[in-house]
Order: C-alpha cells, then sequence, then structure tokens
C-alpha cells in the first residue's frame, strides 16, 4: 500500500471558496504532501502560496482525513491500494495576486460562490473541507464524504 500525508487549505470569504484547477480540469484545494521534516502547519501555508501566489494565515485546524483508494478505483491502473491523510485547515487569505503556479500543476485559481462549487467538477478533497468547516466537529473528524460522480483521489 502507498500512504501520501498533505495538508489543504479551506479558504471562504464572502460566501465564495478559494479553488484551484489542476492541469487535468479538475478544481480542488489549494494544498499538497508534507515533506520530509516539514510541519503540516507549515505545508499549508507554502502550498498556498506555491499554487496560487496568495499568503495567508491559518485561523484554525478543521480536521483529518484518512480515505482509502482501492487499486481498482486508482488512476494508475495495477498501482497498489492507497491511503491519503488530508489535514484541513481554514486559511485566512492575507495578501498577494493569484496567478498560475510556476513550472507546476495548478492553471488558475480562483474564488468561486460556495452555491456553484456542486456543479463544477472537483476533487472530493473540496467537499471534505466544506464538511469541515461546516460542522467544525470536535473531533475533527467527519463521516465519509460521499464522493459519487466526484474524483476519488486526492
Amino acid at each position: 500500500m502507498s500512504r501520501r500525508l498533505a495538508a489543504y487549505a479551506l479558504c471562504c470569504a464572502d460566501g465564495r471558496v478559494l479553488l484551484a484547477q489542476h492541469g487535468s480540469g479538475t478544481w480542488t484545494l489549494p494544498g499538497g504532501g508534507v515533506e520530509a521534516g516539514e510541519d503540516p502547519f507549515d505545508t499549508v501555508s507554502r502550498e498556498l502560496t506555491e499554487e496560487t501566489g496568495l499568503t495567508g494565515v491559518v485561523e484554525r485546524l478543521l480536521g483529518v482525513d484518512s480515505r482509502l483508494i482501492p487499486s481498482a478505483e486508482r488512476t494508475v491502473p495495477g498501482g497498489p491500494d492507497h491511503q491519503n491523510i488530508g489535514i484541513f485547515y481554514e486559511v485566512r487569505v492575507t495578501g498577494g495576486r493569484p496567478r498560475p503556479e510556476p513550472n507546476g500543476d495548478t492553471l488558475t485559481s480562483v474564488w468561486v460562490p460556495v452555491s456553484e462549487v456542486a456543479g463544477l467538477r472537483r476533487s472530493s478533497l473540496v467537499d471534505v473541507g466544506l464538511a469541515l468547516a461546516g460542522s467544525r466537529p470536535a473531533t475533527g473528524h467527519v463521516p465519509p464524504v460521499p464522493v459519487d460522480g466526484l474524483l476519488l483521489r486526492h
């Protein structure tokens, strides 16, 4: 089994959420893998700036999502089962200007009205982050978020 530890920024303001469009066309939350020796708290700020050009301040830990993606459902056939452990933070954007990720996979970042998110081709990360922000569970854990019609990969 493979495993990935990642940190994601949920940035909301005025009824909108900041989404990043991956090169595949899928919308997701800014964020990415925790580097060896890096604190996930630092990862989320680094990834926000790398992917979007924006800077932010972590306001709070929203929670952790651990999702097992069976081999048969992975985008690369024949690979092992995969566990994605995502740490979600509420982040307030404080500056910068949106831009594509230099030499990266993020094509653009935009503020999307939360009411329009359901109509987007998006990663399940978006739904997990919004569910955590909406319920703010004391344990930091939400029941599995349905991914019908969504991408299972994070």
